[in-house]
């Protein structure tokens, strides 16, 4: 009986000291921040955001990174790139040139601009934004190649077709009175 008494004093003691270790508040809410640890780059989680397709938070990240470091190239490409994956595109432009200005040696950020000129039907300037991200990335990036390839190929393709002879013809009969006519 004396080793159930010794088993039964040691879950007592057990017992109290795990109901010691509770957490310093029993509060519902999410702790605060937490002084001594160290921040995570604001920069690198906004591009964490835009792979995985959270362009709006990435935008909030890229501007606490301003906030902290000001208005780096690397910022206003990853800025340029978040407006530029909602579809915000002369924002995005705005911001990649900035970027361009600020590091001409960057390749992602010639690429992203050429982007944005692709789609806002600028292919003559977006094709050469595409040559020098091309040359800066020594033709070691697919997409970048792509790119300048869909570029070319749009250039080609942009002649004007010729005009074409209309059977129709348009009379006015009266102030806002339109009819659309045959030609004989």
């Amino acid at each position: 009986m004396t080793l159930t008494r010794a088993t039964l004093a040691l879950i007592v003691v057990f017992g109290a000291l795990a109901a010691c270790s509770k957490p310093e508040s029993d509060s519902p809410f999410a702790p605060g921040v937490a002084q001594t640890g160290a921040s995570v780059d604001a920069a690198l989680v906004g591009h964490r955001l835009i792979s995985a397709g959270e362009h709006e938070l990435a935008i909030k990240a890229f501007s606490r990174a301003a906030l902290e470091d000001g208005l780096t190239s690397e910022i206003l490409l990853g800025l340029g790139s978040a407006y530029l994956g909602l579809g915000r595109v002369g924002q995005a432009e705005q911001l990649l040139r900035d970027a361009v200005a600020k590091d001409e040696s960057s390749p992602e950020a010639w690429n992203n601009l050429g982007v944005t000129l692709m789609e806002q039907g600028e292919i003559a300037e977006a094709e050469q934004m595409f040559r020098r991200a091309y040359a800066l990335d020594n033709g070691e990036s697919d997409s970048i190649r792509d790119n300048l390839r869909l570029a070319l190929a749009k250039q080609e393709n942009s002649v004007y077709a010729e005009a074409e002879e209309q059977d129709y013809k348009l009379v006015r009969r009266g102030s806002n009175d339109y009819l659309i006519r045959s030609i004989p």
